[in-house]
């Protein structure tokens, strides 16, 4: 967002806490202030003169719970008291798809699902919900004007291509490399990183206050996802496909505190149907994307590179990367391919990434 407002010529503020993460900003034109969302009076300071505040700052994990909740739920209303008090007449809040709920296995959610909240103790979901509630209640109660959009599953490219990817990209990474053993049998849906932050421009010029829209891309199954990784990437990487029950298996690890290599909530969250629905959007926005097979090829050729840079590197034994050495000795003595002949009786697939 930082670079499309730069390029279109408006003068954009952007607030830091560490210093050094301007770097990743790669000789944007910015006016860079320090700012703290919970310190009322440097926030006042960095919205001091604008038209619009970006609440784009949010925090993407399940632990530490406090922090979660802190960043997620808290921030937003914080930032649009502190834009009524500068006098700052529009917010866009940087929401999540997960803050809008899943449909029913198979359908696409929208702006009207209804929300369960506590459902397989994902905090980030609901954190996230209830900082859009915090936002816009703010805004209807101060007079300022809120509009939130909700992001799905984000790849692409960032400014800085020489840093290494942080949260959603990783997938990508990790399958280079050869350290994703396994993926469950859920659904996503991915777009693009540009077209995310265009989708951000499109809502401050033209969101309806009060509304929210989901800037979402291509809806596809995790097994999907890994088969196009494989196809394009021309690597044969095996993975297991874990069914979605075991969703549920790891809420009970989570309720257990039985620890284990991967965060339990990350095992739900990939379980989930969060197949997403971007009309309302494209309808009152005009928010459009590009191919999906654009979007994994330049995240795709990004990640080579960071590998043949040496930014990135396989690092040593992990739990995670000896399970997925094992699935590619497992490819070399043919049970893959057994279980490839199995699916057809089991009625789904059991191996993605060949």
């Amino acid at each position: 967002m930082a670079k499309l407002l730069s390029e279109r010529g408006d003068r954009t503020r952007v607030t830091y806490r560490d210093q050094r993460r301007l770097e990743r900003l790669h000789a944007i034109d910015v006016d860079p202030v320090r700012a703290d969302m919970f310190d009322r009076g440097s926030m006042r300071r960095a919205m001091r003169g604008c038209e619009i505040v970006f609440h784009t700052a949010g925090y993407v994990g399940s632990r530490p719970l406090d922090q979660v909740w802190r960043m997620n739920a808290l921030s937003p209303r914080l930032v649009v008291e502190a834009a009524a008090a500068e006098g700052v007449p529009r917010v866009v809040h940087t929401s999540s798809v997960a803050a809008v709920g899943r449909a029913p296995h198979g359908e696409a959610a929208d702006e009207t699902t209804v929300y369960r909240g506590g459902e397989f103790g994902l905090a980030y979901g609901d954190a996230k919900h209830e900082g859009e509630a915090e936002a816009l209640a703010a805004g209807a109660r101060l007079g300022v004007e809120v509009v939130v959009v909700n992001p799905a599953y984000v790849l692409g490219v960032p400014v800085d291509p020489y840093q290494p990817g942080e949260t959603s990209t990783r997938v990508v990474g990790n399958f280079l490399l050869g350290k994703l053993p396994a993926v469950v049998d859920g659904a996503t849906n991915v777009v693009d990183v540009v077209d995310v932050a265009h989708g951000h421009l499109l809502a401050a010029e033209k969101g309806k206050p009060g509304e929210r829209y989901i800037l979402g891309g291509y809806n596809l199954t995790w097994v999907e996802l890994i088969d196009r990784l494989a196809v394009d990437s021309e690597m044969r990487r095996p993975l297991l496909v874990l069914p979605r029950e075991v969703g549920a298996i790891a809420q009970l690890q989570g309720e257990l505190r039985i620890p284990g290599p991967i965060a339990p909530e990350a095992f739900a969250l990939m379980a989930q149907n969060w197949r997403a629905s971007s009309r309302k959007a494209k309808r009152e926005l005009g928010y459009r994307t590009r191919p999906l097979d654009a979007t994994i090829t330049a995240t795709l050729e990004w990640y080579r590179a960071l590998i043949k840079q040496g930014v990135l590197s396989r690092g040593g034994r992990t739990p995670l990367s000896l399970a997925a050495a094992g699935m590619r000795a497992a490819d070399r003595l043919g049970v893959i391919a057994g279980l490839r002949a199995a699916e057809g009786y089991v009625g789904r697939r059991l191996v993605a990434g060949t």
